[in-house]
């Protein structure tokens, strides 16, 4: 893992830092941050594996999705979504309904139990973000700000919306 600067950091860094470097620092974040995301995922009222949360998630967003529609948002076969789904409808999370049009198509809807969990695990992951950053100074959580939102103007910009491609 990448240090990030603060005690016990032996490498000098200065202004001159190039992309590499700061895609170093970046990395090292977003591993600390994937895990304080999992932790607080894991105190929420009931504990889902990281694919069963995507998988609701999914759900929320695109409310009566398909099937296939999910194994493909998941990048997961068609076998391993029926299955998940099997899982979050016995846990009560997750409804199948049949089409209105198509008999053999089948939509994905939450349950009022599955938007709560989600709601639980969100507030608990949003509380665990506000405790690491209230530990930063003002200045430091301004300069993140600012970082972050010209990070995600370059990427606006160098990207398409949806395939990667640049514009």
């Amino acid at each position: 893992m990448t240090d990030l600067g603060g005690p016990g950091n032996h490498r000098a860094r200065g202004p001159g830092d190039g992309p590499e470097a700061v895609a170093s620092q970046i990395a090292d974040a977003v591993e600390r941050l994937a895990a304080l995301w999992s932790i607080a995922a894991q105190e929420a009222s009931l504990r889902l594996s990281p694919h069963q949360l995507r998988a609701l998630r999914t759900v929320q967003t695109a409310p009566g999705l398909n099937l296939t529609a999910l194994a493909d948002g998941l990048d997961i076969g068609l076998p391993t979504a029926s299955r998940l789904c099997d899982r979050l409808a016995a846990a009560g999370l997750l409804e199948r309904a049949p089409h209105p049009d198509t008999r053999r198509e089948v939509q994905l809807w939450l349950t009022t139990h599955g938007q709560h969990v989600l709601a639980d695990v969100a507030t608990r992951r949003a509380q665990a973000l506000a405790t690491a950053l209230a530990a930063m100074t003002p200045p430091e959580r301004a300069a993140l700000s600012r970082g972050l939102r010209g990070f995600l103007a370059a990427q606006h910009t160098t990207r398409g919306p949806d395939d990667g491609t640049r514009s």
